[in-house]
C-alpha cells in the first residue's frame, strides 16, 4: 500500500478502521518511518488529551437549569416542541456559562446551531460545502437494548459521501460515538444504482463530541454515480451488543452540476527517470481535486526489475514477496495564482509539510513504479491556476550491508553511514514486550527525511536463513527538527521469525526512496486564460 492519510493514520490510532485496513497499515508503518511520526504524533496528542482536557459531567437536567435562568418566564408551548429552539437556547446557555464561570464546554455546544458540518470537527472542504448549501437533513434512527443510532445530515457531491451520525441513550443523551471495526462485525457500505460497492470507506470520531460522522471517497467515480444506499450494519455500539440497521439513501445526481471537471490533455514530462502524466482537475464544492499518473521509465523499470531479482536469488521469493515496493515513483509540486502565490503544495520535505491538502490516494497499478494517484485539496475560488514541479520521488535499490556481533556491540560499535542517514547499532536483543515477538536491532543517530526514507531491509543470520526486517512502531521514533543534518532518530528493527540473538547477522538494505529536485521547474496552465 502508499502511505496512508493523516485522516487514516488518525483512524488507526483511534482503531475506527476495518480489520484488514488496521493490518495493512500497522505492516506499513513497520518500514515507514515518515508515516511513524505522524502516528507517534497523533498518540501523543491522543495521551494529552485524555490526561489533561477531561471534559467536566454535566447534570442530567443541566439544560432545565440553565434554561430556567435564561427564560424566567414562562416559555411558549411551540418552542418546546421545536428542536432547534431548544438547540439554539443550549447554545446561548453554553455561552453564558463560559463567560460566567470559565468552565469547560462540551464541543457539541459549538455543533447546535449549523450542524456537524459546520463545526470545526470537520475539514474546511466540508464547512464550505455546508456554507454552500449542501447539507441534507435527513434524520433517520434505528434503536436497540436501549440505545439509538440517529443519522443526521449528510453532504454529498462528485467527490465524496460524508454523513453525521450520533449516539443516544433511552433518556436522550448523547453517548459515545466510536464505532469500533476492529473487535466486532460493525460493516457501513455504499452501493450505487449499478449495485457495484463504492470503496474508500472512513470515519471520524473525537472524544467528548456528541457526533462521528462517516465518509465515503468517490474519487474519480464521482461523476458515474447517480444514486447511492449507504447501508448501517452494526452489532455493536458503545460496548453493547445488539443489531441496529438502517438504510440512508443519497441522490448525486443534481449535485453533479455543481462540479467542474477539466481535461489535463495528458500534458506529460520527464524527469530524473520518473514520467509525469497529468490527467484532470475535478473542482467540486468540498475539495479541489488534481488526478495524474507517476512511473519510471523503462530503462529505470528494467534496472529496478534486474536487481530485485538478484535479491530472490540471493534470499528467496517468498522473503521479496514480503518487501514489495510501494511510493516506487511520486512528486512534489506546488499550484500557484495568477498573483504567484502558493494556493496548494505538497513537499518532500517534513519542515514545510503541505498547503491545503485535505487527504491523498496513492494506487498502484504495478510493482514497479506506475501509480496513479488523486490529490485532494481545500477548495478556493481562484480563476487562474499553474501546476509547477519541484522535483520527483524514486525508490532505488541499493547495496549497502552491514555485519553485526552482537556481543561485541559494546566494545566495537557499529555505525551506518549512507546517503545522509547516520544511525549507530546500540543492540541486539530478544524480545521483551508482549508486542515483540522477535529479535530487535535497536539504532539510533539522525536519518535524512529531508532525502530519503528508510526502506526495505533483510537480515541473514550465521546459519544462512532470511529474516524480514520491519520497523516496530513502539521502538522506532524520530524527535526535534529537521535541518540539513536530519533529524534525530531512534529506531527498533525487528527480524521477523527470529527469536533467539545469533552469534553473527548481516543487514541488507535493499531499497530506500530518493528525492530529486528538478534542474528547471515543469510548469503547466491549469485553469483559467495564460
Amino acid at each position: 500500500m502508499n502511505c496512508p492519510t493523516a485522516d487514516k493514520l488518525s483512524q488507526f490510532v483511534d482503531q475506527l478502521l476495518p480489520e484488514h485496513e488496521m493490518a495493512e497499515i500497522k505492516t506499513h508503518l513497520q518500514s515507514c518511518t515518515s508515516c511513524g511520526v505522524v502516528v507517534n504524533a497523533f498518540q501523543e496528542e491522543q495521551r494529552f488529551i485524555e490526561e489533561t482536557l477531561q471534559t467536566p459531567t454535566l447534570p442530567d437536567n443541566f439544560t432545565d437549569l440553565v434554561l430556567d435562568q435564561l427564560e424566567p418566564y414562562e416559555k411558549p408551548e411551540k418552542q418546546r416542541r421545536t428542536k432547534i429552539w431548544k438547540q439554539a437556547a443550549l447554545t446561548a446557555a453554553g455561552i453564558v456559562l463560559a463567560v460566567g464561570i470559565g468552565a469547560t464546554v462540551n464541543p457539541a455546544f459549538a455543533q447546535f446551531i449549523g450542524g456537524l458540518f459546520s463545526s470545526d470537527q470537520v475539514d474546511i472542504g466540508l464547512n464550505k460545502a455546508a456554507e454552500a448549501g449542501l447539507t441534507q437533513q435527513v434524520d433517520l434512527q434505528v434503536e436497540d437494548q436501549g440505545l439509538t443510532l440517529v443519522v443526521e445530515e449528510v453532504i454529498a457531491d462528485t467527490s465524496r459521501v460524508s454523513l453525521s451520525y450520533k449516539v443516544l441513550n433511552e433518556k436522550g443523551i448523547p453517548q459515545d460515538t466510536q464505532l469500533n471495526y476492529l473487535h466486532y462485525r460493525n460493516k457501513i457500505t455504499a452501493i450505487d444504482q449499478n449495485g457495484n460497492e463504492v470503496k474508500g470507506f472512513g470515519t471520524s470520531w473525537r472524544k467528548g463530541s456528541d457526533y462521528g460522522y462517516v465518509e465515503f471517497n468517490l474519487h474519480d467515480q464521482g461523476n458515474s454515480i447517480e444514486k447511492l444506499m449507504i447501508q448501517f450494519n452494526l452489532v455493536e455500539l458503545n460496548g453493547v451488543k445488539g443489531n441496529w440497521q438502517l438504510q440512508v439513501p443519497v441522490d448525486l445526481h443534481e449535485n453533479h452540476r455543481l462540479t467542474k471537471l477539466v481535461d489535463l490533455k495528458d500534458a506529460s514530462a520527464v524527469h530524473h527517470g520518473v514520467e509525469i502524466n497529468l490527467k484532470k482537475l475535478q473542482i467540486a464544492p468540498s475539495s479541489f481535486g488534481l488526478f495524474f499518473e507517476t512511473s519510471l521509465t523503462e530503462e529505470e523499470k528494467t534496472k529496478y526489475e534486474r536487481a530485485m531479482r538478484a535479491f530472490e536469488d540471493k534470499h528467496g521469493k517468498d522473503k521479496m514477496d514480503s518487501l514489495v515496493p510501494r511510493n516506487t515513483s511520486g512528486i512534489a509540486y506546488h499550484i500557484k495564482n495568477a498573483e504567484d502565490e502558493v494556493i496548494y503544495s505538497t513537499s518532500h520535505s517534513l519542515v514545510s509539510g503541505t498547503t491545503g491538502m485535505l487527504r491523498w490516494i496513492g494506487e498502484e497499478m504495478d510493482k514497479f513504479g506506475h501509480t496513479t494517484w488523486t490529490h485532494l485539496f481545500i477548495p478556493k475560488n481562484e480563476n487562474q491556476l499553474t501546476f509547477v514541479l519541484e522535483g520527483v520521488y524514486k525508490k532505488e535499490t541499493t547495496d549497502l550491508s552491514l555485519t553485526i556481533k552482537p556481543k561485541e556491540i559494546t566494545k566495537h560499535p557499529l555505525t551506518l553511514d549512507y546517503k545522509g542517514n547516520h544511525l549507530k547499532v546500540t543492540s541486539v536483543r530478544k524480545p521483551e514486550s508482549g508486542q515483540e515477538k522477535s529479535v530487535i536491532i535497536n539504532l539510533e543517530g539522525r536519518i535524512n527525511t529531508l532525502n530519503s526514507e528508510l526502506g526495505n531491509w533483510i537480515a541473514v543470520d550465521d546459519k544462512g536463513n532470511s529474516y524480514t526486517a520491519n520497523f516496530n512502531l513502539n521502538g522506532s521514533y524520530t524527535e526535534g527538527q529537521l535541518d540539513k543534518n536530519g533529524r534525530k532518530a531512534r529506531l527498533a528493527l525487528e527480524l521477523e521469525g527470529l527469536t533467539e540473538v545469533p552469534e553473527e547477522l548481516t543487514l541488507y538494505l535493499v531499497s530506500m526512496s530518493f528525492y530529486y529536485p528538478v534542474e528547471k521547474e515543469w510548469q503547466v496552465p491549469l485553469l483559467g486564460e495564460h
